[in-house]
């Protein structure tokens, strides 16, 4: 049976709610959504390893890394298991979520639910930009929303 979960982003200035489903266990993790209050550009898009956002989105701790891997981009095979690359904003600063990723999942070691999503400030260079931080965060700068990743209704 399909397993569905939702978020909602809350920031400052941006706002959004992304939805994720997943099949069965062993299919890949389609993730829609959209986001609001958007500079127009390329923003980082992460799970972070904690659901606690009780200092804000700081308190999201790192990119989710349960293997103790560099951070990449999703199409890489050494990556974070939260590493999603990137989101598009257009010239209106509304980001439409359309992605499909195999590394996370709704259940088990890989399972997102009760963690973070974090949105970023600047583009996240897929540990390719040879910047100190493109290892470890893709250099993806200030986080500007976030929110926990919650279990929905299935029929939702």
């Amino acid at each position: 049976m399909a397993k569905k979960a939702v978020c909602v982003l809350n920031g400052e200035i941006v706002r959004g709610t992304v939805y994720f489903e997943q099949a069965d266990p062993e299919a890949p993790v389609k993730i829609t959504g959209e986001i609001r209050g958007l500079d127009q550009g390329l923003h980082g898009f992460h799970i972070h390893e904690f659901g606690d956002n009780t200092n804000g989105c700081i308190s999201a701790g790192a990119h989710f890394n349960p293997h103790c891997e560099e951070h990449g981009g999703p199409g890489d095979e050494t990556r974070h298991v939260g590493d999603l690359g990137n989101i598009e904003a257009g010239e209106d600063g509304v980001a439409e979520v359309k992605l499909c990723d195999r590394m996370i999942s709704l259940d088990g070691e890989h399972g997102i639910l009760g963690r973070t999503l974090v949105v970023h400030a600047d583009p996240d260079d897929l540990g390719q930009g040879g910047h100190e931080l493109s290892k470890t965060t893709g250099n993806a700068g200030a986080r500007l929303a976030c929110g926990v990743i919650g279990i929905t209704k299935v029929g939702q």
